[in-house]
């Protein structure tokens, strides 16, 4: 499974914890993604990432709801939360990843699973978060 696919695992993942609260463990024992099996495996990218977001992810939503201005976390939508959260995460714990790519990945993500206006809503909450850590380590 490349990266890209990994990455749509781990967003799969956040997105459905999110409704229902299943830790890892309990997504990996039913195997089941709102009634459909797993698109993917469980290996180390998905786990490091999707335990590292959940891990940080007071930190994580308190930049996601700085940068959507007027919109705290619970306003936007389930998709959009989860794509951002994993792209955040990218952008603040992951060295190994340029920002551009986790924002390009982010806004394919939405392009896909979000709603029309969505991939524009995430480019600039991320262009915003992404300017913002450069003035801090500039």
């Amino acid at each position: 499974m490349n990266r890209h696919k990994q990455r749509e695992f781990v967003f799969l993942l956040l997105f459905e914890n999110n409704f229902t609260g299943c830790s890892l463990e309990e997504l990996r024992e039913t195997k089941l993604l709102a009634g459909e099996r797993l698109p993917g495996d469980f290996n180390d990218f998905v786990v490091s990432y999707f335990e590292g977001i959940l891990e940080n992810l007071t930190e994580i939503d308190e930049l996601i709801e700085k940068f959507s201005l007027k919109w705290d976390k619970n306003r936007l939508s389930k998709v959009a939360l989860a794509i951002l959260r994993l792209s955040v995460y990218e952008m603040l714990y992951r060295d190994d990843i340029p920002t551009n790519v986790a924002i390009n990945e982010a806004v394919e993500l939405s392009k896909k699973y979000g709603a029309e206006k969505e991939p524009t809503f995430i480019n600039g909450i991320l262009g915003g978060i992404n300017r913002n850590l450069e003035q801090k380590n500039g």
